[in-house]
Formats: C-alpha cells, sequence, structure tokens
C-alpha cells in the first residue's frame, strides 16, 4: 500500500476512557451499594448508562472505533484475575456465593478476609490489585464482562475493539499467593494461561470482534531474555490460532527497546506504540526493523497522561514519518484517557486564556480526531484547528504567569550545603531522643483522619457563603479538638492535627502557591471509588505565607505530647499534578522544595519538634527504564533534603511512602537523609522492612502494621504479630508502630477500633523486650 493510500486509511481511535461520569456517578453508585443503598440491578444499571455514553460521546467526537473491556467496577488488572479464573483461595467462597460481593471483598477486604495487595500502575497514580498465584494456580476462562460489553457497543451500530491486559503483562505484575515460596515465577504458568486467553479471543469472535487489543506495557522496562523469549512464545502461538479475531497489541508509558523486534515479528496484525515525550525513540527503532510491512500500526502521538494541549504540527510530523512503516497508520493518544480528566470545559473558574491550554479527555478526542483527518486528507483540512493551536502554543510559552524573576534567582542560588543537614543522622538520632522522650516502638499516624461528612459539609457551606470564616474556622477547631483528644485516650505517642482543613494533600497546597491551578471537576481515578483532582502546576512556584502553621500550632497547645507538622513533598507535589511540560522537571522540583523549605522552617520556628514531609511518590515517578533512574533520583532526593535540611538537629524529619515497590530504590530512601521513614507493609508482610534491613539502613523506620484501604479492622494480635516481623528486620530502638497510610478514607468507628488495638499491640510488644538497665 502506498503512503497516500495509508494515510487515506487513517482512522481515530483510544485505549480507554474515564470511567467515572460527568458528576462521579459510578463512585457514588458503588459507594452506596456498599452501604446498601443501592441494589445490585440499579448498579449495573448505572454502569451500562455510564459505558453507553462514553461510547456516544466518542462516537459523536468522530472517533471510530470504540474501546470496549476498558470500563471496571475498581481496577482491570482484577478484572482480568477474573477473567482468566484466578481467584484466591480465601476469596473463592464469597465469590461463589456472589460474584459481585467477591469482587468488592478481593478489591477491598473484609473483616475476616484480607484484600489483594494494591500498589501503583507503573509510574502512574493509579492503584491495580496485584494478582496471586503460584504453581497450583488453575486457570479457567470467563469471558463474560468481555463479551457482554462488546456486544452493548455493537449494539448501538459502533465499530469496537475490545481491550485486554496481555497475558505476559498480567504475569509480570502478579506476585507469588501467600504461603507460596518466593522465589516462585508467575511466568512459568504461561503455557498453562495461554489457552485460557485463546477461549477468550475465540468467545469474542464468536461475539462479533474483529479486532482485539491486548495491552502488554510491562515490555517498556527492561526485561531479561527470558521474559522477551515469553512474549514471543506468546505471540506466536496466539498468532497462530485459527479461530480469532485481528490482534492489535499495545504498549505505553515509555520506548520498547529490545521488545520491539520481538512483537514487530509476531504473527500479529498490529502494534499500537505510544510516540510521546521518551517513547519518541520507537520511531527509530520501528524504522531500523524495517517498520510494520502489511500489519497495521496506531501511533499514540497524543499524550495521554497530561492535560496540556497537543502540537498538532508536531505530530503530524511524525505520522508523516510513519507512514511510510506499516501497511496503515491510525492515530490515538498514546495510552489510556484514563489518566486525565473528562472534560476541560467543565472549568469555569480558569481564565478563558489558560483554559485553550488545556485539553483533558474530550478535548484529546478531538486532537486524535483532527490529526486523523489530517493525515487522511491533508493539512488543508484542517487549517483552522492548526490556526488555532498554534495560537493556543504561543499564548502559553508567551504568558508572564509562567515565569518569575525572583523565583528563577532564588533557585540560581542554591549551593550543595543547602540540601545537607548540619550534623549527620547518629547525632541528630541522640539529640532527638533527648528532646522528644518517646519510648521504645513509639507509636503515631501517618496524618490525616476521617473527612467526616460534616466537614465536607462545612466546606461546602463556606464555598456556598452559607457560613462565614470565622464559622468554618470554628468547625475545623473542633474537630481538631475531638482528634487530639482521641489521640491522647488511645494513648499514642506523637500526635497529628488530623487535617480537617485539607481538601486534599496535594490541591490544598497548590491552592497556596503561586504557579499552581485548580480544577473543580477535574477528577482523576486514584484507585476503586477514590478520586482525586490534580492541580495544574502552569508556572514558576513560591509560597506567599504561611499555609500550615496556624492549624498545626493551635493542635499543639491543646496537647503536652508533640505533634507533626504535615506537608506534601516536592516530588509529590509534582507527580500527583498535572505538572509543566516546558522546562526540566528537576528545576520545578527545586521551585517546590524552595516554596516547602520556608514551611518547615517558619513550622520549626513556631515550636514544631516533628516535621513530616511525606513523599508517596518517589518510587511511583521512577523511570521505567534502569538507564533513566539516576539522573531522576539525584534531582528528587536533592529536592527532598533541599526542603528539610534548613532544621535544628533536635528537630525529627519524617517522611512517608505507601503502595508502591520499595526494593530497587532503598538507597534512594537513605540519600533522603530523613529521620523516620513510615511505609506501607501491612498487605505485603513487612517486605520493605526486610529489605530495609538488607541494605543495611541506619534510621529509624515505621513499616505500617494497619492496612487503611480495606475496611477490616486488624486485631491487636494481628497487629502484634506484623510488629514482632518487623522486630525481626530492624531493632527496637529504630522501630516505630503506625498504620500504612493517613485515615481520611477511613470511618471514625473502624479508625477507633484500629488504633486502639494498634496501641495495644505496642503495648504487649514492648513488654516482651529485654529490659534495658
Amino acid at each position: 500500500m502506498t503512503s497516500k493510500s495509508a494515510a487515506a486509511a487513517a482512522r481515530a481511535t483510544v485505549y480507554g476512557y474515564p470511567r467515572q461520569g460527568r458528576g462521579r456517578e459510578l463512585k457514588k453508585a458503588i459507594e452506596g451499594y456498599w452501604k446498601g443503598r443501592v441494589d445490585a440491578d440499579a448498579l449495573r444499571a448505572t454502569a451500562a448508562e455510564l459505558r453507553r455514553a462514553n461510547w456516544r460521546q466518542l462516537a459523536e467526537a468522530g472517533i471510530q472505533e470504540v474501546p470496549t473491556g476498558d470500563f471496571s467496577y475498581y481496577d482491570h488488572v482484577l478484572d482480568t484475575s477474573v477473567m482468566v479464573g484466578a481467584i484466591p483461595g480465601r476469596h473463592r467462597a464469597a465469590v461463589e456465593a456472589d460474584a459481585l460481593d467477591g469482587y468488592f471483598a478481593m478489591a477491598r477486604g473484609t473483616q475476616d478476609v484480607a484484600p489483594l495487595e494494591m500498589t501503583k500502575w507503573f509510574d502512574t497514580n493509579y492503584h491495580y490489585l496485584v494478582p496471586e498465584l503460584g504453581p497450583d494456580t488453575v486457570f479457567t476462562a470467563d469471558s463474560a464482562k468481555q463479551v457482554a460489553e462488546l456486544r452493548e457497543a455493537l449494539a448501538l451500530g459502533l465499530t469496537a475493539r475490545p481491550v485486554l491486559v496481555g497475558p505476559v503483562t498480567y504475569l509480570l505484575l502478579a506476585k507469588p499467593a501467600p504461603g507460596v515460596a518466593a522465589d516462585f515465577d508467575p511466568l512459568t504458568l504461561l503455557d498453562r494461561l495461554l489457552p485460557v486467553y485463546a477461549e477468550v479471543l475465540s468467545d469474542l469472535r464468536a461475539a462479533g470482534a474483529e479486532w482485539v487489543q491486548l495491552d502488554e506495557p510491562v515490555l517498556v522496562q527492561d526485561r531479561t531474555p527470558a521474559e522477551l523469549n515469553a512474549a514471543t512464545r506468546a505471540y506466536r502461538d496466539l498468532g497462530a490460532l485459527t479461530d480469532r479475531p485481528k490482534l492489535l497489541v499495545a504498549s505505553y508509558f515509555d520506548r520498547l527497546g529490545d521488545a520491539l523486534p520481538v512483537l514487530a515479528k509476531a504473527p500479529v496484525e498490529g502494534l499500537a506504540l505510544d510516540f510521546t515525550e521518551a517513547a519518541a525513540a520507537n520511531l527509530d527503532a520501528l524504522a531500523a526493523v524495517g517498520g510494520l510491512p502489511g500489519k497495521r500500526l496506531i501511533a499514540g502521538v497524543v499524550n495521554g497522561r497530561n492535560i496540556w494541549v497537543n502540537d498538532l504540527t508536531k505530530s503530524l510530523a511524525t505520522l508523516g514519518t510513519l507512514l511510510g512503516l506499516a501497511d496503515r497508520v491510525d492515530v490515538a493518544a498514546s495510552c489510556s484517557l484514563l489518566h486525565v480528566p473528562l472534560d476541560a470545559t467543565a472549568e469555569r473558574d480558569i481564565e478563558p486564556q489558560i483554559l485553550r491550554w488545556l485539553a483533558f479527555a474530550r478535548q484529546k478526542t478531538a486532537e486524535i480526531v483532527t490529526l486523523a483527518k489530517g493525515l487522511a486528507q491533508g493539512t488543508g483540512s484542517i487549517t483552522g484547528e492548526l490556526a488555532a493551536n498554534r495560537a493556543a502554543l504561543a499564548s502559553r510559552a508567551n504568558s508572564p504567569i509562567t515565569r518569575d524573576p525572583a523565583v528563577r534567582t532564588r533557585v540560581g542560588a542554591v549551593t550543595d550545603t543547602d540540601a545537607r543537614r548540619s550534623q549527620p543522622y547518629g547525632e541528630r538520632a541522640a539529640a532527638q531522643r533527648a528532646h522528644l522522650g518517646l519510648p521504645l516502638l513509639p507509636t503515631t499516624t501517618i496524618g490525616s483522619f476521617p473527612q467526616t461528612a460534616e466537614l465536607r459539609v462545612a466546606r461546602a457551606d463556606l464555598r456556598a457563603g452559607r457560613i462565614d470564616t470565622a464559622g468554618y474556622e470554628e468547625r475545623i477547631k473542633a474537630e481538631i479538638q475531638e482528634v487530639i483528644s482521641f489521640q491522647e485516650k488511645t494513648g499514642l505517642d506523637v500526635l497529628v492535627h488530623g487535617e480537617a482543613e485539607r481538601n486534599d494533600m496535594v490541591q490544598y497546597f497548590a491552592e497556596q502557591l503561586t504557579g499552581y491551578l485548580a480544577t473543580q471537576h477535574g477528577w482523576v481515578q486514584s484507585y476503586g471509588t477514590r478520586y482525586v483532582r490534580p492541580p495544574i502546576l502552569a508556572g514558576d512556584i513560591s509560597r506567599p505565607e504561611p499555609m500550615t502553621v496556624r492549624w498545626t500550632t493551635y493542635a499543639q497547645s491543646l496537647t503536652a505530647r508533640p505533634v507533626k507538622g504535615m506537608l506534601t513533598g516536592p516530588v509529590t507535589m509534582l507527580a500527583w499534578s498535572f505538572v509543566r511540560d516546558d522546562q526540566p522537571l528537576g528545576d520545578t522540583a527545586r521551585q517546590v522544595a524552595l516554596a516547602l523549605r520556608d514551611e518547615v522552617n517558619d513550622l520549626e520556628t513556631a515550636g514544631t519538634s516533628v516535621i513530616q514531609v511525606d513523599e508517596p511518590a518517589l518510587r511511583e515517578t521512577l523511570p521505567l527504564r534502569a538507564a533513566d533512574r539516576p539522573g531522576y533520583l539525584a534531582w528528587a532526593t536533592e529536592a527532598f533534603r533541599l526542603t528539610t535540611a534548613g532544621v535544628r538537629p533536635d528537630t525529627q524529619i519524617h517522611t512517608h511512602m505507601c503502595y508502591a515497590e520499595f526494593g530497587d530504590i532503598v538507597q534512594a530512601i537513605d540519600d533522603l537523609d530523613a529521620d523516620v521513614i513510615s511505609l506501607e507493609a501491612a498487605r505485603s508482610h513487612m517486605q520493605v522492612a526486610r529489605e530495609l534491613a538488607a541494605h543495611g539502613y541506619p534510621r529509624e523506620a515505621g513499616p505500617g502494621v494497619y492496612d487503611i484501604h480495606s475496611p477490616r479492622v486488624p486485631s491487636a494480635d494481628e497487629a502484634a504479630a506484623l510488629l514482632r516481623k518487623g522486630l525481626e528486620a530492624i531493632p527496637a530502638e529504630r522501630l516505630w508502630v503506625n498504620p500504612d497510610c493517613g485515615l481520611k478514607t477511613r470511618g471514625w468507628p473502624e479508625t477507633r477500633a484500629s488504633l486502639d488495638n494498634l496501641v495495644a499491640a505496642a503495648h504487649a510488644v514492648r513488654a516482651e523486650l529485654p529490659t534495658v538497665d
């Protein structure tokens, strides 16, 4: 096929779309179901209407092939576990009794049964449920969800493409099930899994699927020869099937590297590749292997992870180069649009000049359609769109919002000394122990306490003018008083003020820093029914006035026990925002770090002796390729130290990380030079404590003994058992006792019971420790 005919065949498509609905209808229906206010039929009806609305919206925008199967009640990896019958033994009875309740039990746990482990989806802020597999795992096909959703789309008269997590990615994301040897490799189950995928593909073909997309994002990471061989075998076997749809293998988030020749040679009909940012290397690699003769290429040229308008001219140039490398070139976003908000036009409080810089999911679909039209019909067919795009890009590049000379001068004056504490850890630790007088195995929480309906109503009343600022602040004071009183009665050693005034751990600070924009409707799924509104980091960052000092100081006035000051760290402020892409991330991180450094120093001046700077995103933002990691970790750890290094030796600096794989960044955790780190550990059974010990981590650590992402209340005995596991790796003089994460999403009854048990566990284990004369 000539380049001209390839261009004429160009179609617009996407890999996935936001699930929640314009008003987060899915979240409300699911949480209503959990609380017994919505029955299963009503929940299913809401979900079906949201799917139909999404497909209609995409089709009306000009998307010519819509995705199916990307919709989920909780998580698409969990959906894959259901599809292949990989139900953990502890959940089988619940699933057999009621498939929907059993599904949610795997996701959230019950009082009697722990949920699946949860961790980050590559380097995004989306969380997936980790499959649990072992040598005795028996896979069985259950294609009901995938077939039903395909038929729903086809019934609307749409061209639809089912999207599945690929078999290699599924196995490489899995972990050994509890009780299985830690060195068990789930990839050894590939030959057992492929026949199940074959059955699902056959079912989809029978239901009317012409194409099926198999997502293999693990292949953009560094992979061993054995893993690449597994990919070769997987697509050799699936490609050899006779009763199947056409296969499209998709990767995203980075460059494919050594996996590109594997997929290019595989007997499949198409590839979908990322051609944005680091993945732009895919273009050269594709040319080096001779392209994809006779195959379909879906080119991800619109960034599916940020919210800035696409440079249409640049994308068209990339698409033009790709025309000669495949039989047919179609246009898409670089990944599922799950990672961006739904519609920028809903944002009424953002200035129109700035709003034109932004593209959420609906705007990105319009960009994809425009690019497909330009590719098929020539740039003359999109003259108006190109002119508007150039004007939007120029408006942003030339806006004074993006540059503050004072901020840039301050960043330029930073020296190495600014990012180093005045004394080494050993001397600081002695000073802190003398100053704070804490017992062995000190107890604390991560920071937030339940955000009650009353608090949300108070914020809504303030925005609507039903109460004034003074009335709102009285409600916040009352909440802080209750939180402090509860912690004292429970017996916690280091208290927190509970963060009653904070809407979100990033947005709260973004609203008080220059250079950030806040959205009203920019919701993005983090996990399950947890949605966040990432702020938009559009310009240079500074802190006009203190952000947390008032409420922390008020809380400290209510108790003689130390109250932690609570801040979100610079890397997380970037990772959980839509960050500017017009300068290096390290430069932006230093700006944020200096703004936070001012806050840390003001907290200390106000009498705060313990200050926690949370960096849950440090591991999440780690580049997917090992070669790219040293540069990132250098500026990321420097930014944390720049934030915290200005305090006295007897001021104790904490940090916190959660729901990620920490083993490969232990050196970076060490390089932060924090005095205490708290980490998620309950679902992973203290794995991180063992990893810290293996590294020789010399500072204090609190591996969590209470999984806060489940509604179940751990018993004191259960928490004590985890604590004893922690003591096998970390000596008592350096071990803290705390939950995995903040308590914002939990209810008060379970919080009270769980923390009572946590403190009881700490007391019980303290009593078992040898007496020191």
